[in-house]
């Protein structure tokens, strides 16, 4: 009976992270060793998306979704949600309030059936500073709604040298910039996950002072667009690891790859998808790709096994391939 208990024991210790292949949307599933669970997002509309979710969500013992965080009002982020409600319960959902894109065929509609599946659990909207209040993890909204934390989280705020060469782009009106984007601190490991939060928003985060500090894992902004992952984020950042929600054709970009890649101590870059734009030589080792050909059916996850003291594994769940860091 002890040898049967340790292995359980041992793993409600750990924060499991679930990277699901939502074909180049977004759909990131946090179980906390208390057992509760947080969505980041439910990827496109349609079963195939919401199987997947729930696929691995039964991996990680989960029976419902206790809290859903939508980082903004885009069908491949919010789309799949009425789809996901269908196939398991969602108790608390989280988001930056409604869309500024009212087109009635895109926008509206989005807000109008995500709002649906909301009413019938429990809805907050999030401002810069808010915890969602999940047992053992202390997760801070850090922007939202095109605002900004108005203080450096503890051990953040010193200047930060790589915004002597950030240049704006062009303003973006879109949900883009109102992302709802997170620092996630379990015991001393810190990760970044801001949603598709677009070039100059991130200038507001990290510019002149980095208000949020380094971090471990980098949730790759935007599935590795360039209007996103600007060098003054993400080498303020400093991940170790950073990883991907890319599709084949979608995302994935030489230039953020690049960004990324040349990060000051990085030490491993892996992706959902091979990228076809980035070729043979902006991609990272095959091993670091859970799905490395352009068919839509395998829908490999990534998976992160996080440990108290701050170490953590990535595994793919394609070849079982694993890395400590």
């Amino acid at each position: 009976a002890v040898m049967l208990a340790a292995p359980i024991f041992a793993q409600s210790k750990n924060l499991l992270i679930y990277f699901i292949d939502v074909e180049g949307g977004q759909a990131t599933l946090f179980v906390a060793p208390s057992g509760e669970s947080v969505l980041v997002d439910t990827g496109w509309p349609g079963e195939s998306n919401a199987t997947r979710i729930v696929a691995a969500a039964k991996d990680a013992g989960v029976k419902q979704i206790d809290h859903l965080l939508i980082t903004h009002f885009h069908t491949d982020h919010v789309g799949g949600v009425s789809a996901l409600a269908a196939k398991i319960p969602i108790r608390n959902f989280y988001d930056h309030g409604e869309t500024v894109e009212h087109d009635p065929a895109n926008g509206q509609k989005l807000w109008d059936d995500y709002e649906k599946v909301a009413k019938a659990g429990h809805h907050t909207i999030v401002t810069p500073g808010f915890k969602l209040p999940v047992k053992g993890l202390d997760w801070t909204i850090v922007t939202a709604a095109g605002k900004m934390i108005d203080h450096p989280l503890a051990g953040a705020g010193r200047a930060n040298p790589y915004c002597a060469h950030f240049k704006p782009q062009e303003v973006d009106e879109s949900e883009n910039a109102l992302s709802s984007g997170s620092i996630i601190q379990f015991g001393k490991m810190r990760i970044a996950d801001l949603g598709d939060l677009t070039w100059n928003k991130e200038g507001e985060l990290v510019c002149p002072a980095n208000k949020v500090g380094t971090v471990d894992l980098f949730i790759v902004s935007h599935h590795g667009l360039a209007i996103s992952n600007s060098p003054a984020l993400v080498h303020a950042l400093r991940p170790r690891v950073a990883i991907m929600d890319n599709g084949a054709k979608k995302g994935g970009t030489v230039e953020a790859w690049t960004t990324i890649h040349s990060s000051p101590g990085l030490e491993d870059l892996w992706q959902l998808h091979f990228s076809e734009v980035g070729g043979p030589d902006h991609n990272p080792a095959a091993e670091l790709i859970a799905n490395p050909n352009a068919s839509p059916d395998s829908a490999f996850w990534i998976k992160v096994t996080a440990h108290p003291d701050g170490h953590f594994e990535v595994t793919n769940q394609r070849n079982g391939f694993t890395k400590r860091y």
